[in-house]
């Protein structure tokens, strides 16, 4: 994978089958989201994006999935922002900035 500067890989931890969606905070040195889907057939997936789009001011189209399609622990390359433009929208989602 080439480095491109106008994009940032994030790591996720996904929670699925939670009762409501949303960032729920840091798990080690990744993101943690809950998710209302089951992790079956890319539906965990697809939701993790919209409320990673919503809740970081992104177009959905912003991030595509890089790797754990099957795991928890996913790797995503967001485009359009830098490493501190995400930084201060994930802790201004979390309210910590």
């Amino acid at each position: 994978m080439k480095p491109h500067p106008d994009a940032v890989l994030l790591d996720i931890r996904v929670k699925p089958r939670a009762k409501r969606a949303g960032l729920l905070g840091r798990h080690g040195g990744a993101l943690k989201v809950a998710v209302r889907a089951a992790p079956e057939r890319g539906r965990a997936n697809e939701e993790l994006v919209q409320v990673l789009a919503e809740a970081l001011d992104l177009p959905a189209s912003a991030f595509e999935l890089v790797t754990g399609a099957t795991s928890q622990d996913k790797r995503l390359r967001v485009s359009g922002v830098t490493d501190e433009d995400l930084m201060h929208r994930i802790d201004a989602a979390l309210g910590l900035g």
